[in-house]
């Protein structure tokens, strides 16, 4: 069962959070972001969870952690007000530039998430396409990443794993493709979206076409790793403890 809370940390750290890495790797929200004349930089702010703000220019896109340099602000009452914008594209309280944030909510953001979307939740007819499938695949690495540190740290079932997680950094990966850095501090996570320089674990798909089938569930995680497709070193009882926390990202993001 899924927690409001906790799905709006997903929703931010997860999802949103991604779209950094969608104005990185793809040509349309490169054209989309291209077109954005003055910088934005659009704050969510949501009661009883959590506030971030989306720094758009025609370089792409950056998020931060709180309102500081925001142009423009949406206050949500809720998480599930906030879980609405999401599932439903119903926008909070505009508080700070009420004409811009409406005007880019309505435009840019609204184009640069539905094409998250597509990449997200692609069709079978799109993923045919090798290079959609690879930018899907790379983007699902970056949303699954960020969702793992926002479950360890707001989901009540995955608190319980982070809690029997050892400080030091993870390290994820599909090799020679992308990687990211699960960093845990007294059983706090959280997400950088690059290699570690001295992980104390490492969990490494062998291809991006193995990671596809495993984020899909069309691949058995049980026979790769006999086969020696996912490749795992040192402290394993933290990757065991990330999986767990994993099997609640499928939950969340199924």
């Amino acid at each position: 069962m899924k927690e409001a809370k906790a799905t709006a940390y997903v929703n931010m750290y997860g999802v949103l959070a991604t779209l950094e890495n969608l104005c990185e790797l793809d040509d349309e929200a490169k054209a989309i972001c291209a077109a954005v004349k003055k910088p934005v930089s659009l704050c969510f702010d949501v009661a009883n969870g959590p506030c971030c703000t989306f720094h758009f220019s025609t370089d792409g896109c950056m998020m931060s952690e709180g309102s500081y340099g925001c142009t423009c602000k949406m206050n949500f009452a809720s998480p599930e007000k906030f879980n609405a914008l999401i599932d439903d594209s119903k926008p909070g309280v505009p508080v700070k530039g009420v004409a811009q944030v409406l005007a880019f909510l309505l435009g840019p953001f609204t184009k640069l998430t539905d094409r998250l979307t597509k990449l997200l939740m692609p069709s079978e007819e799109d993923m045919k396409n090798r290079d959609f499938f690879e930018e899907s695949t790379k983007l699902t690495f970056y949303t699954i990443a960020g969702a793992i540190s926002a479950l360890a740290n707001h989901d009540s079932v995955s608190q319980q794993s982070a809690l029997y997680t050892v400080d030091g950094d993870i390290q994820m990966g599909i090799t020679d493709v992308c990687y990211a850095t699960i960093k845990v501090r007294n059983h706090t996570f959280e997400t950088v979206k690059k290699k570690p320089d001295n992980p104390r674990a490492v969990m490494e798909f062998k291809t991006i076409d193995l990671a596809s089938g495993l984020f899909n569930g069309t691949a058995s995680t049980m026979a790769e790793l006999c086969a020696g497709n996912i490749y795992m070193s040192g402290m394993i009882n933290m990757i065991d403890n990330a999986n767990r926390i994993l099997d609640r990202v499928a939950v969340y993001l199924g």
